[in-house]
């Protein structure tokens, strides 16, 4: 799924902060026992989230897509001593798994993961954000996106993985996914509300500021 090729990427690896205990066996877990593992941000891709919060020092965050737990962990890092984050998934049969992920972390306390549809789920939540991770269902990053929107604080951060698409929004002829993919890239690009670019980091995250 990177863009980079393997010898620039464990170059990359080498020189940024390294991979608890935890979230190394986060990986292999995920790798060994869960069906689609390279939905997991793994280490570099941790490594920037983890960096963005903690620049950022939010008070809440919310994620929508835990996937196992991994970019959660690496989120909370950047966490206030009283700060929280919301993280949103359906899948149930991962439930027990990330549970116990979390549960091995100092930053347990300050998770709260929600399982349920996130168009429902996000509705309940009486919050204003400072972090927003998008990584769930691609062709909902539109509505994603337009739902959180009001409840981030201006200079608050909209983060939204696997933009360029494994390269696959460079070309003409797009399939149903890629051309969703491109109409959401257009959209942030129109939006004057915001600042925004995107980082070649893995699949592609896009940076959003709000104004």
């Amino acid at each position: 799924m990177s863009l980079i090729n393997d010898d620039m990427q464990q170059l990359l690896m080498k020189y940024c902060e390294p991979e608890s205990e935890l979230l190394q066996r986060i990986d292999r877990e995920t790798n060994l026992k869960v069906l689609m593992p390279r939905m997991l941000s793994g280490h570099y891709q941790g490594r920037v989230l983890s960096m963005l919060s903690k620049m950022l020092s939010p008070a809440r965050i919310l994620e929508v897509g835990t996937f196992t737990g991994y970019a959660t962990l690496c989120l909370a890092e950047g966490l206030q001593p009283e700060g929280l984050i919301y993280t949103l998934d359906i899948n149930e049969e991962l439930e027990d798994m990330v549970r116990a992920n979390f549960a091995q972390s100092a930053d347990n306390h300050k998770i709260r993961y929600i399982i349920g549809d996130a168009n429902q789920t996000l509705a309940a939540l009486e919050e204003i954000f400072d972090l927003v991770f998008i990584d769930a269902d691609k062709k909902n990053n539109g509505t994603y996106y337009d739902l959180v929107f009001d409840r981030v604080r201006p200079g608050g951060l909209i983060i939204v993985d696997n933009v360029l698409w494994s390269g696959k929004v460079l070309h003409a002829s797009q399939d149903k996914d890629t051309k969703n993919i491109t109409n959401f890239n257009d959209k942030i690009a129109a939006d004057h509300r915001v600042e925004k670019l995107i980082l070649p980091v893995r699949d592609g995250l896009f940076i959003i500021r709000k104004k």
